[in-house]
């Protein structure tokens, strides 16, 4: 997946954090401890460190190129990030309690299945008769009328689901280059597969 298009995923995972984060009056860590029981992602995608008290959210620079950091570093801490680093190398260090990330982690999910209500209630997007999905949003199952689904532009909806499901894993601590959402489209009427679609390939394709 192209840089520029997961730094427009990226940030735009911190309107989810400033949703929760406002609400939360009480977060508190002690930093001394944070070395311990960590598991880190490989360098160059979201590290996810997970200490003893906080989680630690790390952005590579490569993720926000174009991007004013000093302008990202302040309106984190105004939406609430108990601390928010500016690195050396140019990446973005986010940390919060452990509690924090479990509550952003749940904003999202949320967020995730407010989206797909929101699709299968559309009348803009009349064809998509129910989506399906599994936990951790690595996949979905589009039942549509294949007629009227053909004759649309409904397939955009799914492009929304790849990117969705990414940022998911992205802050679940999937590595960048290991994430996969695999979109499957079935005629609600007789079962049959007729399309399926992975991302990041798709957007990759789209270049």
């Amino acid at each position: 997946m192209k840089k520029k298009q997961l730094a427009i995923l990226l940030l735009s995972i911190f309107t989810l954090v400033a949703c929760s984060s406002k609400d939360d009056a009480n977060e508190k860590g002690d930093s001394g401890k944070q070395e311990e029981n960590k598991t880190e992602e490989t360098s160059g995608s979201v590290a996810v460190d997970k200490g003893l008290l906080n989680v630690e959210v790390t952005i590579p620079a490569s993720f926000l190129e174009g991007e004013d950091i000093d302008v990202v570093v302040a309106e984190a801490k105004e939406d609430g990030i108990k601390e928010v680093t500016k690195n050396d190398d140019g990446s973005v260090t986010y940390k919060m309690t452990k509690a924090k990330h479990k509550e952003m982690m749940q904003e999202m999910k949320t967020n995730v299945t407010e989206y797909v209500d929101e699709l299968v209630n559309n009348e803009d997007f009349a064809s998509i008769m129910d989506i399906k999905h599994n936990k951790d949003f690595s996949k979905f199952t589009l039942e549509v009328d294949k007629e009227a689904f053909e004759n649309s532009f409904d397939g955009f909806a799914a492009m929304g689901l790849g990117m969705t499901g990414m940022l998911y894993q992205l802050f679940n601590g999937v590595d960048s280059e290991k994430l996969n959402v695999t979109i499957d489209t079935v005629d609600h009427s007789s079962g049959e597969v007729f399309g399926t679609v992975s991302y990041p390939e798709a957007f990759e394709d789209m270049e």
